[in-house]
């Protein structure tokens, strides 16, 4: 792996390109969540996948899949950032978060459940939790009872964070937007109830909410107990994607907080709901999930409050 430019900056958060060799590019990225300082949360957001075959209508990242990186070349992106900061592996962090989150749908590669296996034995990080986000592509039964199995044996009592990306409530508008056959929500709840027991993280149900997409507290009580499932709302990313296909944001991530009927209607629902706004610095670097930085360096055409960062290439 060869890191052939980044962006950002160490205060908030910072994207790394790597090359895998034959134009096999990635980016990874390391991020801290102000006030708090790298010692009490640190979190790294990996790739699963050279570009992604899925295609969601909000990500750059859908883009030239060319396929599957290997164990060693998922622990590269990972060793390559605790080296960095931590380079004698003594991970001295309240909150050490490693999301599989970046580029690509991470149940399309079984070299996720390896990592994820032995991440735990890797580190001395007492602070480790695991991050898998997905759209439960259809066929993919296999990965997730085999990531059943890894929750429960390496990471208890709560170390496992485990998302289902939704998006809306919708099931037409659903296909438009992630348009491969997935899980429906029957099918998700059904795990989902499998996956969780007592002292685990409830199950997020999350929404990068556009202002065009519908959401329902009455069609997710159907099938996701409020119990073992909660919502996470964050805003629509500025991406080259969402403006290509006419997407804006439900939530303004310059005016947080503030009374909203949506969220308050799926808190009566019984639910949990984190609205998840994050530091706005982050898309003018490109490190939110569905943003891309490499789909800004070839396009090379500037898109309104995002990718301000200049790209910095190794000496």
């Amino acid at each position: 792996m060869k890191i052939v430019a980044s962006t950002g900056t160490d205060d908030i958060a910072r994207v790394y390109i790597a090359d895998f060799g034959d134009g096999r590019l990635v980016e990874f990225v390391e991020s801290v969540q102000p006030p708090l300082p790298r010692r009490e949360k640190w979190v790294l957001i990996v790739s699963t996948l050279f570009g992604c075959p899925v295609g969601c209508l909000m990500c750059d990242a859908g883009h030239a899949y060319r396929g599957k990186l290997s164990k060693a070349d998922l622990f590269a992106q990972i060793d390559f950032l605790v080296k960095k900061r931590f380079p004698d592996g003594n991970i001295a962090v309240d909150k050490f978060k490693i999301q599989f989150a970046r580029m690509g749908e991470p149940a399309l590669n079984s070299e996720v459940l390896a990592v994820l296996e032995e991440l735990p034995d890797r580190y001395r990080a007492p602070g480790l939790i695991a991050s898998l986000s997905t759209v439960a592509p259809a066929g993919t039964e296999s990965f997730f009872e085999k990531l059943l199995d890894i929750k429960n044996s390496k990471y208890p009592d709560g170390r496992f964070q485990f998302q289902f990306s939704i998006h809306t409530t919708d099931e037409n508008l659903r296909d438009k937007l992630v348009p491969i056959r997935k899980w429906s929500f029957a099918e998700m709840a059904r795990y989902g109830e499998r996956f969780y027991k007592g002292g685990d993280r409830k199950i997020s149900l999350n929404f990068a909410l556009a202002a065009e997409m519908q959401v329902a507290p009455g069609a997710l009580v159907r099938y996701f107990d409020p119990a073992h499932f909660l919502i996470k709302i964050t805003p629509l990313n500025p991406t080259y994607q969402a403006g290509e296909n006419g997407l804006t944001s439900y939530l303004d991530p310059y005016l947080p907080g503030g009374k909203d009927a949506l969220i308050d209607s799926l808190r009566s629902a019984g639910y949990d709901v984190l609205v998840s706004i994050g530091e706005v610095e982050e898309n003018l670097i490109g490190s939110n999930c569905g943003q891309y930085v490499l789909k800004h360096m070839s396009s090379q055409r500037p898109i309104r409050g995002g990718y301000s960062y200049a790209i910095e290439r190794p000496a």
